[in-house]
């Protein structure tokens, strides 16, 4: 009979010993200051002299964030000749080949869902701008070639800033104001109260 106790009392030591170590964490973690705790609090940070400070950490306007729409990865990824611009007949050429990719029966119009697994392969997200309701200017819940050629022209006229013909990798960057993170939470105000 005592061989049987041994191993329970062996796991009852090993309970004893994970359950001890789970309350003195949350004893430590009660122990740490609120500002701490919460995510979304910056905690000081020593720097050695000589060194910049972290990113939009000092006083003012933090600094610019450079972003790319992804419509502009994918204006970007048909450049054919490797000249760092994509001209419209380089674009319009980009554009046929990526429909054709989706429309495997060569029905000539892809429906909703045949346009989110579009723009999941070529933008990035199946949710990713510019929206199917957009490009179905005749409402029949079908995209054709036409309309996604005539969304991508209307693109590439607002990208090419010189309207010079030609979209350079520059023109294709949004420069924002503000990092994501750093704009206040307008919930925030609500909680002080």
């Amino acid at each position: 009979m005592s061989e049987r106790a041994d191993p329970v009392k062996a796991l009852s030591a090993k309970c004893l010993s994970i359950a001890s170590r789970a309350l003195l964490g949350l004893v430590l973690l009660a122990a740490l200051p609120a500002a701490a705790q919460d995510a979304k609090e910056r905690v000081p940070v020593t720097l050695p002299s000589g060194t910049s400070p972290p990113i939009g950490t000092s006083a003012g306007q933090p600094p610019a964030t450079i972003v790319a729409e992804p419509v502009a990865v994918m204006i970007a990824a048909c450049d054919a000749n490797g000249d760092a611009k994509v001209t419209r007949p380089e674009l319009q050429a980009c554009v046929q080949r990526s429909f054709a990719a989706i429309d495997t029966t060569h029905g000539g119009s892809i429906g909703y869902i045949g346009y989110s697994d579009w723009a999941l392969m070529w933008l990035g997200d199946r949710n990713a701008l510019p929206s199917p309701f957009s490009i179905d200017t005749d409402g029949d819940n079908r995209i054709t070639l036409a309309e996604l050629q005539a969304q991508f022209d209307s693109l590439f006229a607002r990208f090419d800033a010189d309207k010079d013909g030609a979209v350079t990798r520059a023109e294709l960057l949004t420069i924002r104001a503000t990092a994501v993170g750093d704009r206040p939470d307008p919930r925030d105000k609500k909680r002080k109260r």
